[in-house]
């Protein structure tokens, strides 16, 4: 039997993290013939060529319902009634104690009649032109190809560390979807709901390739990491304490040149703009050190222009015109797959990233400690417990004084600690295992897991 060397991967256009979960599988991404694309192209259920207008409409309600209730949630009142009431929907139950949690809920019945009322079969007759293993980033299309008879094999990728009903399929005993988990939470999470042990493989979440390098060396996230820990550590208190362990696996030499260029903080927002305000709070609050050239800031707004216009607008209210694209770097690009390379290309020379608790959370397992902003949703605030137990990320205290905490962290070496402990114990080579087991017909699973 001859293996496949393409997958279909298929994402939705909602938010940035389900389309970001699976960008480092661009290489071997591909679509069907009648889409008469020429280069490799992760599919967007929700947008792609011919997609139906009774599809689309489905979709850009559950769109409009998601980014919406996410920016409004901030407005006093009826917006935190109307977010309160989305978390509710995605919930995610306590886990303990463990217990049947196989029940449907409402709202996964609702998607299932749907499904089988058409939603979702024209994609799926596209797709089935040349049936190659399917690698959803979203539960929906996973289920829409089984219900629609789909040929291939169906692989489900989860973004968060831990998950709601609602990604489990209606009967999940009877379902041939293969899980691919990015933490032994997950997994173990996805038994409780009842879907077979055989069919969920802990695959780890796949990081951008270009911040790791080699798989065999990790040449680049070690260099970056061993940079970065001096830009955290400059008065060695965390070296000192661990300086066995930093010799064990960065034993190589570090350009301590690097030392004297500005520390770099990436903020970056999340795709319903949520939390741009406190973006705003930490470039005023950070004015005299990137004056001082003391810290580079990157503000991420990905494919907002409005944001963009907003942070210039903020950069030239603070006279830091000189600096922009200097000091400051504001990071914008229509082109969603494009963005996603150009914050790729940020993160080996970024030194600490500042983010709500979204699917970037994964990303500590490059070596990077993260501040977290607020938690919106139910499954950023298991994320968020996540990140504690790892010891890889803390949350932010008032942004407004940033340039007084954020060099406290540093002096006490606590930053330095959380960049170790992510890069220790979360899993790196997620893209790695998932094309070995799609393509190649190996189970192959993260050796680093731990229980949280």
């Amino acid at each position: 039997m001859q293996l496949p060397k393409q997958a279909y991967v298929v994402a939705v256009d909602m938010g940035y993290g389900h389309q970001r979960a699976v960008f480092p599988l661009i290489d071997i991404a591909t679509t069907p013939p009648s889409f008469n694309c020429k280069l490799p192209q992760i599919i967007s259920a929700n947008d792609y060529p011919s997609i139906p207008p009774r599809d689309r409409f489905k979709w850009n309600v559950t769109r409009k319902i998601y980014e919406g209730v996410s920016r409004f949630q901030g407005f006093p009142f009826l917006g935190k009634k109307a977010f309160h009431l989305m978390s509710h929907i995605q919930k995610i139950p306590p886990f303990y104690p463990r217990r049947d949690l196989s029940k449907p809920t409402y709202s996964l019945n609702v998607i299932y009649d749907l499904i089988r009322g058409g939603f979702g079969k024209h994609l799926i007759d596209r797709l089935s032109e040349d049936p190659l293993p399917l690698i959803c980033s979203f539960p929906i299309p996973a289920f829409a190809a089984e219900e629609h008879g789909y040929l291939g094999d169906i692989y489900c990728l989860c973004t968060d560390t831990d998950i709601a009903r609602a990604w489990a399929p209606l009967e999940p005993s009877k379902s041939r979807i293969i899980y691919l988990a990015p933490t032994e939470r997950t997994r173990e999470r996805l038994k409780l709901y009842g879907v077979r042990s055989d069919n969920i493989i802990a695959s780890g979440f796949p990081l951008p390739k270009e911040a790791i390098g080699d798989p065999q060396t990790d040449d680049v996230m070690l260099a970056s990491l061993s940079r970065r820990l001096l830009k955290l550590d400059p008065r060695g208190v965390y070296s000192k304490k661990f300086r066995r362990l930093m010799y064990i696996y960065l034993n190589s030499k570090t350009d301590t040149a690097q030392s004297d260029k500005p520390l770099t903080i990436t903020y970056c927002i999340g795709g319903a703009g949520a939390q741009s305000d406190i973006g705003v709070q930490i470039l005023e609050s950070f004015k005299q050190s990137i004056i001082d050239d003391q810290i580079r800031l990157n503000l991420v707004v990905g494919t907002s222009e409005s944001l963009r216009n907003k942070f210039n607008r903020a950069i030239d209210g603070l006279s830091l015109e000189p600096y922009l694209n200097k000091n400051i770097r504001v990071i914008y690009n229509p082109d969603k797959f494009e963005y996603f390379k150009e914050f790729n290309a940020l993160l080996p020379e970024t030194d600490i990233l500042w983010t709500k608790p979204s699917e970037l959370s994964f990303y500590v397992g490059l070596g990077l400690p993260i501040i977290m902003a607020p938690a919106l949703g139910s499954q950023e605030e298991y994320n968020q417990s996540w990140l504690h137990m790892m010891g890889a990320g803390f949350e932010q205290y008032d942004p407004r004084y940033a340039h007084e905490w954020v060099f406290d962290w540093i002096n006490s070496g606590w930053l330095a600690e959380a960049a170790m402990n992510g890069f220790l114990n979360a899993s790196k080579h997620g893209a790695d295992h998932i094309e070995d087991i799609v393509l190649h017909g190996k189970r192959t699973e993260i050796a680093d897991v731990h229980f949280v």
